[in-house]
């Protein structure tokens, strides 16, 4: 945080939450579990359904990387705000309609993809269910490795400046 007088770092306070670092790293680790998948799955779906095999799987995994990304980038943009009076009520509300932005998301491409005849349902929910799976342990990785303390972005009585 900035002293607003002076403009320069308050003594004591991150300019960043440590948690930002932390979402930086899952989204480049997603990315490149998401170009894994999407090559495997291509494979894969070209060679038990064709071409339209190869769409759905790289329209499953696209799904998933954007779906994953919403709630890490909606968490990104809103430490931001972390010098605003409301930055508790800005955190929660940008978090908030990331979810929902992706609930609406999911339900418009359901629809839209529903019986189509250039999507094999099968390969689409497995590359899917991929992307889900590997963004779970992408997350448990990055977070175990980040070694941010439990009480972290806090200063206490007695602490030199």
């Amino acid at each position: 945080m900035t002293d607003p007088e002076s403009g320069t770092p308050s003594p004591g306070r991150p300019v960043q939450p440590t948690s930002t670092p932390v979402f930086k790293d899952v989204l480049k680790y997603g990315a490149i579990l998401a170009v894994v998948i999407a090559v495997v799955g291509a494979v894969l779906g070209g060679v038990f359904a064709g071409w339209v095999g190869v769409t759905s799987a790289l329209i499953g995994t696209l799904m998933a990387v954007v779906f994953l990304s919403i709630t890490a980038l909606s968490i990104l943009i809103a430490n931001r705000f972390i010098g605003s009076d409301l930055f508790v009520g800005l955190f929660f509300g940008i978090v908030l309609g990331g979810w929902l932005l992706k609930f609406a998301l999911f339900i418009v491409l359901a629809v839209i993809l529903k019986d189509q005849p250039w999507i094999d349902p099968v390969v689409l929910f497995l590359s899917l269910i991929a992307g889900v799976i590997g963004s779970l342990v992408v997350d448990m990785v990055v977070v175990f490795r980040s070694r941010i303390p439990y009480v972290s972005d806090v200063t206490l009585p007695g602490d030199k400046h």
